[in-house]
């Protein structure tokens, strides 16, 4: 977050206001510039190590995986999704502020705002454990970080599209019906090229055939990508809000 300095005559004014819109969209430029960067970099500096398989048949692009487990990529990556992570768990905070003041008069939806919540949350710590933890370093642990973060981020998508469907019947924002509509279009797009991306993974080692790793990192990038756009609908959601940061209100003195 940003910080400012303060005078004693500004003590009850916000240090910084910053709109929703830049906020959202900042939080996943961090993301998207550590992917691209590492990817780069992999293939300008690190090709062979980036590329290489247990089947050693050509390929030639490197999965998310292999191009951050390479050092500077290593560093890079992590440098980003940490600065990207704390905005997250706000955003995560906010959209359930947002349900609740929606849907607190129905239970099933309030549930599912909950679970929501908590899907987001474990999507984000997945995010962090498979980022700190490189398959080089300890694959189980890297492997786990990368289902929980692809099966909580699934779910998270999920619960949103059918609580937005909800919102969408009394809603004559047209604000509210773009984002839904983009939230089920990437949603399906995401699930779309999972399932291809894991044919393509079991296809590679099953049979160790040339070319199909490369299809599957190219799947891979696209999942990650519709994920970041799928978060990033969250700038029509609150696209008349701001960020503020504030001092806490002092006592009144007499």
């Amino acid at each position: 977050m940003l910080q400012g300095l303060y005078g004693s005559l500004d003590r009850d004014k916000p240090l910084v206001r910053l709109p929703f819109t830049d906020f959202a969209v900042g939080t996943v430029l961090l993301a998207l510039t550590g992917l691209i960067a590492c990817i780069v970099i992999s293939l300008m500096f690190h090709f062979d190590e980036s590329t290489n398989t247990h089947c050693q048949v050509p390929n030639y692009l490197p999965s998310i995986s292999a191009s951050i487990s390479l050092v500077p990529e290593r560093y890079i990556w992590r440098f980003c999704i940490g600065l990207h992570s704390a905005p997250r768990f706000l955003v995560a905070a906010a959209y359930f502020s947002f349900y609740r003041g929606r849907f607190a008069k129905s239970f099933p939806d309030m549930a599912l705002s909950v679970l929501a919540l908590l899907a987001a949350l474990a999507e984000n710590v997945g995010l962090l454990l498979l980022t700190y933890v490189s398959s080089t370093e300890t694959y189980s642990v890297h492997k786990n970080g990368f289902i929980t973060f692809a099966a909580c981020s699934l779910l998270h998508m999920l619960i949103t599209c059918r609580l937005w469907q909800v919102i969408k019947k009394f809603s004559l924002n047209p604000e509210e019906i773009t984002s839904f509509r983009w939230k089920v279009r990437l949603f399906l797009f995401n699930v779309s090229f999972c399932l291809v991306a894991a044919y393509f993974y079991r296809r590679h080692n099953k049979y160790c055939e040339p070319i199909i790793y490369t299809l599957f990192a190219l799947c891979e990038y696209l999942v990650v990508l519709s994920n970041m756009a799928f978060h990033m609908t969250a700038f029509w959601d609150f696209g008349n809000k701001e960020v503020m940061v504030t001092t806490p209100a002092e006592d009144k003195r007499y």
